[in-house]
């Protein structure tokens, strides 16, 4: 089970830092600047992809759906009616694919893969993430989007968190404790693992403390830049670890 983020207490410019502001992105993608939307297709592919396999959709039919739906916000301008006060960009996101769909967009319109508004390569995408792009028989389409939009954004943390820890010379401690962070250690206890670093049992502890603490602190930064205000940063954390079951 994954530790509930705490509330961060660092200084607002340390979550300031904490990469290019999806809402930043959006706003830019919706002036029309086209590698701001690139971006935000690279970030948001996997848990779109997910909920049109889990629509029903063939694997190939997913793909070009998905690249379709990213065309269509580019070619229509969608994203110029999008404003941080009208909620999450993740609900803004389901709804537009949901009427994407619905209204049957890609039946006459659909662009050929390999197309000139390809947008996405699927040889772009991690080999962890396209093994974890198929439909799952236990979720409905919603859930699994909520599901790998959880998943995209706790490794878009951990990766932080990773560099980090690099930055400081400590990427070998990270790799050695990353696991503790959500509560699977692989098995190992904590003593296992201070004779593995050549630590003190406490001293792993203390250092496990201060991992989790920064990592709830990105958590929270990065959910806070999908929604419309800090008062929702909460309930979107619930929503999401819920979605993690």
């Amino acid at each position: 089970m994954l530790p509930t983020p705490q509330r961060s207490e660092a200084p607002a410019t340390k979550a300031a830092r904490f990469g290019t502001t999806q809402w930043s992105l959006v706003l830019r993608a919706g002036q029309g600047a086209d590698e701001a939307l690139l971006k935000l297709c690279q970030i948001y592919w996997p848990p779109l992809f997910t909920y049109i396999r889990r629509r029903g959709h063939a694997f190939h039919e997913a793909q070009d759906l998905t690249q379709d739906f990213f065309a269509h916000l580019l070619e229509h301008r969608t994203l110029r009616a999008v404003a941080p006060e009208k909620g999450r960009f993740r609900s803004f996101l389901l709804v537009s694919l949901k009427h994407f769909l619905d209204n049957e967009w890609h039946r006459t319109q659909t662009l050929k893969r390999g197309g000139k508004h390809v947008i996405i390569s699927w040889d772009d995408l991690k080999p962890e993430d396209r093994d974890q792009l198929g439909p799952s028989e236990r979720m409905t389409p919603e859930k699994a989007f909520d599901r790998r939009w959880a998943l995209l954004l706790l490794d878009r943390v951990m990766n932080r968190l990773r560099s980090e820890c690099a930055a400081g010379r400590k990427e070998k401690l990270f790799e050695a404790l990353k696991d503790c962070l959500t509560g699977d250690a692989a098995g190992k206890s904590y003593q296992e693992i201070a004779a593995e670093l050549h630590m003190t049992e406490s001293a792993v502890k203390v250092t496990v403390h201060r991992l989790r603490r920064r990592f709830g602190e990105l958590v929270r930064a990065q959910i806070g830049q999908t929604v419309d205000s800090p008062v929702k940063v909460d309930d979107e954390i619930r929503d999401l670890f819920a979605a993690l079951g």
